[in-house]
């Protein structure tokens, strides 16, 4: 990304080469790759260092735009102070639906929380359909379900139920995306814990 810098200030923002024309003068786009720093900087254009301080997950918190700065020699572009987003879904109220925003009850601005509870049951869902067909058998011909499986089987359906107390439990966006991120134990852990592997038998 480059910027070009016009009487101390930054007057426009290039995020891919293109042909420009500084004061009266045309160049091609690949002066951008062609050219050195300084050359680039005789005519104002300044690569960008991006600042990302302030930058936060987007999974989580909604980013500002980028604001560009030309200072000692350098430009800047910096993210301003970054929104959570909602925890949980933030619906429509009465209100919203007389000033024609929305109908009452519909979900305003989808919160983080929800997916995740959704992905933990597609995910337990995922482990044991593969294996219902020994329950099936099993009330069709009263053939016994392997205690290996069975003992598999309430083990997803406890760490489901674990995970999701855990994520309903969170106060906040931090909060949340905490119990995702492993540790450096050998093998690394994360706080929501994981599923149970599948029986060798």
């Amino acid at each position: 990304m480059w910027a070009l810098v016009e009487s101390g200030s930054v007057s426009k923002v290039y995020t891919r080469p293109k042909s420009i024309t500084v004061g009266d003068i045309q160049y091609p786009s690949n002066i951008f790759m062609l050219w050195t720093s300084s050359e680039l900087e005789a005519i104002g254009i300044y690569e960008v260092v991006i600042d990302n301080t302030n930058y936060k997950d987007p999974a989580y918190y909604i980013n500002t735009n980028q604001s560009f700065a030309f200072e000692s020699g350098k430009v800047t572009a910096t993210y301003g102070t970054a929104t959570a987003r909602p925890l949980d879904n933030v619906l429509f109220t009465a209100q919203d639906e007389t000033d024609g925003l929305g109908k009452e009850g519909d979900v305003k601005q989808p919160g983080v929380r929800p997916p995740k509870l959704a992905i933990v049951d597609q995910q337990a869902y995922g482990l044991l359909q593969p294996n219902d067909w020994m329950v099936v058998r099993n009330a069709e011909s009263s053939k016994a379900i392997p205690s290996d499986w069975l003992d598999y089987r309430v083990a997803v359906r406890t760490a489901a139920t674990d995970m999701k107390t855990k994520i309903n439990a969170v106060a906040n966006v931090d909060a949340l995306a905490a119990l995702y991120v492993y540790n450096d134990a050998t093998p690394p852990v994360r706080p929501l814990g994981e599923f149970p592997t599948e029986p060798t038998s």
